[in-house]
């Protein structure tokens, strides 16, 4: 391990960029998820082809839908920030819907019966009630995310795949295990954290 002691600056700006990078696009894929969920939840017919759609772009290759991002958005973190915002989707939609879906009848005849308008039953019973299904969505969502985030250093977003991809240009066995250990190490963390607030909040519900 010559490399990694001398480059620790240069690591920890990809690291802090890849987790910007990640979380960023989970943010923007939940607000959007949150936003298609409220009204797909009430219409099947629209949740179902809203759920092909989102479908159909998480089985694209990371790298090829990165690629077809760069004609209208150019090389960068815009293309990248699109295509990982874009993978988040059909993972927080999927748990959105189920989420809201899964509020008791009782519950909402209880809150009808109170006078609750839409929006109060909604923000005030059904949101906080799918919430735990809501967290398991975006620990999947920042997982997955953190994993193909890597492939943004193709098209120069930046992040521990930068580290990987020079890695493999210089063949340097160990700038690929720096990244990907990194990567690894990232992933496992945000997945702990987040499992732990799934479960504090299903024991607080």
């Amino acid at each position: 391990m010559n490399w990694a002691p001398k480059n620790i600056p240069e690591i920890l700006t990809a690291t802090w960029q890849h987790l910007v990078l990640s979380v960023s696009s989970v943010l923007i894929g939940l607000i959007i998820a949150l936003i298609l969920g409220i009204i797909c939840a009430r219409r099947p017919k629209v949740y179902a082809v809203v759920l092909t759609i989102t479908g159909i772009i998480f089985v694209i290759p990371s790298l090829a839908l990165f690629a077809l991002l760069i004609p209208w958005l150019g090389l960068g973190t815009k293309p990248a920030l699109v295509g990982l915002s874009s993978y988040c989707l059909l993972i927080l939609l999927r748990n959105v819907v189920t989420g809201l879906r899964g509020v008791p009848a009782d519950v909402l005849d209880a809150a009808d019966g109170m006078g609750y308008s839409g929006w109060q039953r909604l923000l005030r019973i059904e949101l906080p009630l799918a919430l735990p299904l809501i967290v398991s969505g975006i620990r999947i969502a920042l997982v997955t995310v953190i994993g193909i985030a890597t492939v943004a250093a193709f098209i120069d977003g930046g992040g521990l795949g930068t580290i990987i991809l020079m890695g493999i240009d210089q063949s340097y066995t160990e700038k690929i295990l720096v990244g990907g250990i990194l990567t690894a190490l990232m992933a496992t963390f945000f997945d702990v954290l987040l499992s732990q607030a799934e479960k504090l909040l299903v024991r607080g519900r």
